[in-house]
C-alpha cells in the first residue's frame, strides 16, 4: 500500500508538470526590444553666397552713375557707385572716387574682342567669331574655349584688382542669343558665365549680370547685382524682379525713352534707373522722383 500510494503522488507530481508546461505555451511571446529611433537625415542645401566675406554687395536702391566715355570721368556725382571703364582709367582715378565715398565698378568686355584695346593681340584667331552689329571693331568670343579665354580674362580682373575696383561689369555675356559664328547653347553661355562669377569673386571683386535676362534663374544666386539696358522700352523688366526680391540692385539705363515713362514702373520695381546717352557720356537723368515729368 505504501509503494502504491508513492506511485499516486509520483503520477499527480507529473500531471501537474505537464499541465505548467501547456500553461506557458499559450502566453504570448515576449516583446522584442524597441530599436532605437534614428533620425531623417536633412536634405543637403546648398549654401548661397557668402555675405561676409568682404565683398561688396549693392542692395536694392543704390544709386550709380555709368560713363564710358567722354572723358575725363565727371566724379562731381554725388551718387553710391560709379561704373567705368577698366582701361581708359587709372588707379588714381578709382582712388579719387574713393576718397568721396564712391564705390567703383570695372567694365570689360567679357564676350567680345575689341580691335583697339592693348590686350587684342592676346587673342587667338580660334576664339574670335562674327562682328557684333552697330559696333565697329567688336568681334564675339567662342566662350566655349575657357582653355584659351580664362588666362586673358583672369588677367583682366587682375588689372581691376590692382587699380582698386570694388566690382566687375562683365559685357556681351549672352551671345548664345546672337550670331557669334559659333554654335554656343544655353548651357555653354550659363558655364561661361558662372565661371566669370567665380573668378571675381577669388579676387575679392563684386561682379554684376550684365543684361542676360533669360538665364536670371540658373545665376542669380552666383552674381551680386545685375545692371540691364533698356528693359522697359522692350518690356522685359519683370525678369530682372528675383534680383530685387532676393535684396540685390537692379540697375537700369534707358536710352530712348523719356524718364516719364519710365520712372514711375522704375520705382515700384525697385530698380535703380535712369536715363543714359547711348555713348554713355557723362550725362544722366535718374528716377529720383516719384513723379517725374522730364
Amino acid at each position: 500500500q505504501v509503494i502504491h500510494a508513492v506511485w499516486i503522488w509520483r503520477l499527480v507530481a507529473v500531471v501537474l508538470a505537464l499541465t505548467l508546461v501547456a500553461c506557458r505555451g499559450d502566453e504570448a511571446p515576449a516583446p522584442a526590444p524597441s530599436a532605437t529611433p534614428v533620425p531623417a537625415t536633412a536634405t543637403p542645401q546648398l549654401s548661397p553666397t557668402p555675405v561676409s566675406d568682404g565683398i561688396w554687395r549693392p542692395s536694392v536702391g543704390t544709386s550709380w552713375q555709368w560713363q564710358l566715355s567722354g572723358l575725363p570721368v565727371d566724379l562731381s556725382y554725388d551718387v553710391d557707385m560709379y561704373d567705368i571703364d577698366l582701361f581708359d582709367n587709372d588707379a588714381d582715378v578709382v582712388d579719387a572716387l574713393h576718397a568721396r565715398g564712391r564705390k567703383v565698378v570695372c567694365y570689360l568686355s567679357a564676350g567680345s574682342f575689341e580691335d583697339w584695346r592693348p590686350y587684342a593681340p592676346e587673342f587667338p584667331e580660334a576664339v574670335i567669331g562674327n562682328p557684333l552689329a552697330e559696333w565697329e571693331g567688336e568681334r564675339w568670343l567662342d566662350v566655349r574655349r575657357l582653355d584659351l579665354l580664362g588666362p586673358i580674362m583672369e588677367a583682366r580682373m587682375d588689372l581691376c584688382g590692382k587699380k582698386g575696383f570694388d566690382a566687375v561689369e562683365p559685357d556681351n555675356i549672352d551671345g548664345y542669343l546672337n550670331d557669334t559664328g559659333f554654335p554656343l547653347t544655353y548651357d555653354d553661355q550659363v558655364e561661361y558665365n558662372l565661371w566669370l562669377a567665380e573668378a571675381a569673386h577669388e579676387r575679392g571683386l563684386s561682379i554684376g549680370l550684365k543684361n542676360d535676362s533669360s538665364q536670371i534663374m540658373d545665376l542669380l544666386t552666383h552674381f551680386d547685382w545685375a545692371l540691364n539696358e533698356e528693359c522697359f522700352e522692350f518690356d522685359e523688366c519683370e525678369a530682372l524682379s528675383p534680383f530685387v526680391e532676393a535684396g540685390k540692385a537692379v540697375f537700369n539705363a534707358e536710352y530712348a525713352l523719356k524718364t516719364s515713362e519710365f520712372c514711375i514702373k522704375a520705382n515700384a520695381l525697385g530698380f535703380s534707373a535712369m536715363k543714359k546717352n547711348l555713348e554713355l557720356d557723362a550725362f544722366r537723368q535718374p528716377c529720383v522722383s516719384p513723379n517725374p515729368t522730364e
